[in-house]
């Protein structure tokens, strides 16, 4: 299937979909040519016999929490820091084994995680019930889905590399799978992220960021509907939109302001390095943004992450820093009124080769402390800034 996915006639992206060999879905987007205007088309060549596509694992609910927290075992067995030679994620015809990415080449590519926390594929015979018969703990299908998104063919790259319209790109790809994604049945939230950095986790070296279609509402989103509504209830205000706007009139944690666009400092911080990105109108997600909304997150995006990679510095030049980059969306259906589009990027590096653990007050007791202040995380991104200004070009 080959469909224009363009938002708007400004900026054209061809979308192409079509199967790996365990039947796993693959997405091409590409924004240049022969494939753009369709003068070539994207065509299947996985050569690897991969058997049948994970199922996904079950939801356990958590009563001293009330969480719901996903058991996927047949993760223990993924892909675990390969060779550049065997990367997985770039193009077949760059390494010594086929990947998960049949072409020479591409722009930006989407497929199902080949070991899923979340799929529509579930074990035969699966359904909700309780764990041992005992209603303490009741137990549910993992129905959803998790896709990978590979912005970039450079084994070495980062998005800060990207080009204004490759961005653009990637933005336009999170809004369409936002979209397909919130469609699919049982899903309740949508999370777009990119991990980075050996620090955080990351078992795949090559750029890449992935989406999370849950089949429940988050608890970090659960909570903030709640402080939400109390903060309606209390004031009759929207708490993202107030807090983005108190920011903004104070200006001391500010980064980067454009038309639509703001990047500021929580004034609550909690990591090293934590900077929040948020919209000026009020927009639920992704795909309501619109095409000048797009085109400047291109640029301002750009300009954040080239500043994450210039907060610190050795003797051998500027670290490229290890964060989380997380999209916050609204639900699909509920508080969706309460919802707010916003970026949260956070790092736990405090210094070259010094990081922050959740040790016990982070971990156990869920109180963090932070060893700066945010006014000094905000000097610092500014600072990073290639236009000093602080504000985004035109």
């Amino acid at each position: 299937m080959t469909a224009e996915t363009s938002h708007g006639s400004r900026h054209r992206v061809r979308c192409t979909s079509t199967r790996l060999s365990d039947g796993r879905e693959l997405l091409y987007f590409d924004d240049t040519e022969p494939y753009v205007s369709g003068s070539a088309v994207r065509e299947l060549h996985d050569v690897r016999d991969l058997g049948e596509a994970e199922t996904a694992g079950e939801c356990r609910y958590d009563p001293l929490t009330g969480d719901w927290v996903t058991i996927a075992a047949h993760r223990m067995g993924r892909t675990f820091r390969p060779p550049a030679d065997e990367c997985p994620l770039c193009p077949t015809g760059r390494g010594t084994v086929p990947s998960e990415v049949p072409a020479d080449d591409y722009d930006v590519v989407v497929f199902e995680n080949r070991f899923p926390s979340f799929s529509e594929r579930q074990p035969d015979g699966t359904a909700a019930g309780l764990v041992d018969d005992d209603p303490l703990w009741p137990r549910r299908p993992a129905v959803g889905r998790c896709e990978v998104v590979c912005f970039t063919s450079h084994h070495e790259g980062r998005f800060a590399d990207l080009t204004p319209s490759r961005a653009r790109t990637v933005i336009d790809v999170w809004a369409e799978r936002t979209s397909a994604l919130s469609r699919l049945p049982g899903v309740e939230q949508v999370f777009v992220f990119e991990n980075r950095g050996r620090e955080i986790g990351v078992t795949l070296g090559h750029p890449h960021g992935q989406i999370y279609a849950y089949p429940f509402v988050t608890p970090r989103t659960e909570w903030l509907l709640q402080l939400a509504t109390d903060h309606r209830e209390r004031t009759g205000g929207s708490l993202l939109r107030d807090v983005l706007d108190a920011e903004r009139r104070a200006g001391t944690r500010v980064v980067v302001e454009g038309e639509h666009w703001t990047a500021f400092v929580p004034a609550a911080a909690r990591w090293p390095v934590e900077v929040h990105l948020a919209p000026h109108r009020d927009v639920p997600d992704l795909p309501a943004l619109t095409d000048p909304e797009r085109d400047e997150l291109a640029l301002v995006y750009l300009d954040l992450m080239a500043r994450l990679d210039r907060v610190y510095r050795t003797d051998t030049g500027p670290v490229r820093l290890p964060y989380i980059a997380a999209w916050h969306q609204a639900p699909v259906r509920a508080g969706r009124d309460l919802g707010r589009l916003h970026l949260q990027v956070t790092s736990v590096l405090r210094a070259p080769g010094k990081l922050k653990y959740l040790a016990g007050s982070e971990s156990a007791m869920g109180a963090f402390i932070n060893d700066t202040t945010p006014e000094r995380i905000a000097d610092l991104l500014r600072s990073a800034a290639p236009d000093p200004r602080g504000r985004v070009a035109g």
